[in-house]
């Protein structure tokens, strides 16, 4: 070798050497290589979101006889297909639409639904039957079924200060969080500290303290270090709901160890003066969801992970006399990602003539969407996890 090339080569060899761990797996365009694993991203519109104004109806009389003053003109609708066409607050997504990388299932529910926001939520939470009552969640049965990876409090991690029902299980559990800094902040306190490295004999609900607290701490610990590898350098609204996917897709980008987020945007019980409240939620949604699936897109990450947007049921078909909607039935599902293997709609409209007391029929159980997502996209075993064997779908 000659000098000149033998000093560079050791140049680069030492220099390496104090390059941060994190750093040494990025490619030259700042993009980590050799990631691990699958992303899932669960997005709930909390409130019972109205999907017949979201995805409208356009050519269907019913959808305007029953809503004289909430149906969206025809002349707003972003037209789809012939028949559908999104909110114009929706403005923001129909560019991922029309690249394929989303996918609308419409009629989504179950038997006998339940119009309770507090009992349909736990049905979806927990993928029970509307008569049975579980107390574990869809997403906590999955990491106590020993998914890889998942003996780390923070492989499923919901972006908020409490933990659903969805991500609760027996053995394991999901991890809350709503801002790494404050957290890293509160477990840095030095008597909880002490007190979780101090060795004694512990039993029962001690021991389950003293645990949760070391889980914490060690979560805390590791997220917050996570938080700092890498900041977006995509343009999100300032919302903070679009807060809380960049710091998502800031933790998917360092290839944290995390591999389920959960996050949720409120305010959709919208029984009264409906569309101006409806149309600016789902604007926040939309520009914050397209901002996070242009970060992911950039940073190469969009075929890895798997974004599904639901609410606990749609509204009625009929508006109410306060210009607004009451509690409904089934509704429209949302899938996004870049590896769909059907991109559109994966099947038609409501049936607005076939309606139970005025509400949608449901075509598509939840559950099977589901299992879908627990075989196809998580590698797991459904039926261990979900009961019923409903099946699944051809979704990813």
């Amino acid at each position: 070798m000659k000098r000149r090339n033998f000093l560079k080569s050791a140049t680069l060899a030492s220099t390496s050497l104090m390059v941060p761990a994190f750093l040494k797996g990025y490619n030259g365009n700042g993009i980590l290589k050799n990631r691990t694993g699958k992303n899932l991203v669960i997005v709930q519109l909390s409130g019972g979101n109205d999907g017949l104004n979201t995805v409208i109806p356009f050519q269907n009389d019913i959808y305007y006889k029953n809503r004289p003053t909430l149906g969206i003109q025809q002349n707003k609708v972003l037209k789809l297909n012939d028949e559908l066409g999104f909110n114009p607050a929706m403005e923001a997504l129909r560019s991922v639409f029309d690249d394929g990388k989303m996918c609308i299932l419409n009629s989504v529910g179950y038997p006998n639904p339940d119009r309770s926001h507090f009992r349909s939520m736990d049905i979806w939470h927990t993928a029970s039957h509307s008569n049975e009552y579980l107390q574990t969640g869809w997403i906590g049965r999955y990491l106590d079924n020993k998914c890889q990876g998942c003996e780390k409090p923070y492989h499923a991690l919901e972006v908020d200060d409490s933990l659903s029902l969805a991500m609760k299980g027996i053995q394991q559990s999901g991890f809350a969080m709503s801002n790494p800094k404050a957290l890293k902040k509160a477990t840095d306190n030095r008597f909880l500290r002490a007190a979780a490295e101090h060795e004694q004999d512990k039993e029962g609900s001690v021991a389950y303290l003293y645990k949760t607290m070391i889980n914490t701490q060690s979560s805390a610990d590791y997220l917050y270090d996570q938080s700092k590898i890498h900041q977006s350098k995509i343009s999100y609204p300032a919302t903070a709901f679009a807060k809380d996917l960049r710091q998502i897709a800031e933790l998917i980008t360092a290839d944290t160890d995390t591999k389920i987020y959960y996050v949720s945007l409120s305010g959709f019980d919208t029984h009264a003066f409906q569309k101006n409240a409806q149309e600016k939620l789902l604007q926040k949604y939309a520009e914050a969801m397209a901002a996070f699936i242009k970060d992911l897109k950039q940073n190469e990450l969009l075929d890895d992970t798997l974004i599904m947007t639901f609410s606990e049921f749609g509204r009625r078909v009929k508006q109410n006399a306060s210009n607004g909607t009451d509690h409904g039935t089934a509704n429209n599902l949302y899938l996004m990602g870049g590896n769909l293997q059907k991109a559109g709609f994966y099947n038609a409209g409501p049936n607005l003539s076939d309606l139970d007391k005025g509400d949608l029929k449901y075509e598509i159980d939840f559950r099977k969407i589901y299992a879908t997502i627990l075989e196809d996209w998580l590698d797991a075993d459904a039926s261990s996890i979900l009961t019923g064997g409903l099946g699944k779908l051809s979704l990813v």
